[in-house]
């Protein structure tokens, strides 16, 4: 079967590339940055600094909202965190588990490029 992505489009990034789906995402990215959470690390309640990807690229990670919905991530995962500005400052719960440290790569945004939107793929991305 053939999955939608909805927003991509088939096209080379140059040279003799063949076609590949991109989709832009807007926003002024505001920097990147890489984090590494030890084993046994864990961000007990907090917003995220700034709207931001969270790509794990080794190790594992969890993130956990205020209705106790966990959510554990690894290589090949995305997140998009725009919590700025919940109720007390909650935001999320968020840690490293497994028995290795978790190596991210943070983009980060100035404002929140979607805060309109609940899925930046939208939801027949993932069929």
């Amino acid at each position: 079967t053939r999955s939608q992505l909805p927003g991509f489009g088939s096209k080379s990034v140059g040279g003799g590339a063949a076609p590949q789906w991109l989709r832009p995402f807007p926003g002024e990215v505001l920097g990147i940055q890489f984090a590494v959470l030890p084993v046994g690390w864990v961000g007990d309640w907090h917003e995220s600094p700034h709207p931001q990807w969270v790509i794990p690229l080794r190790g594992r990670w969890f993130i956990e909202t205020g209705d106790g919905t966990r959510v554990e991530m690894g290589p090949g995962d995305i997140h998009f965190g725009q919590d700025q500005g919940t109720t007390d400052a909650r935001g999320h719960r968020s840690g490293q588990f497994g028995d290795a440290p978790c190596f991210q790569m943070l983009v980060q945004f100035a404002q929140s490029p979607a805060a309109s939107v609940a899925h930046p793929f939208g939801h027949e991305a993932s069929r």
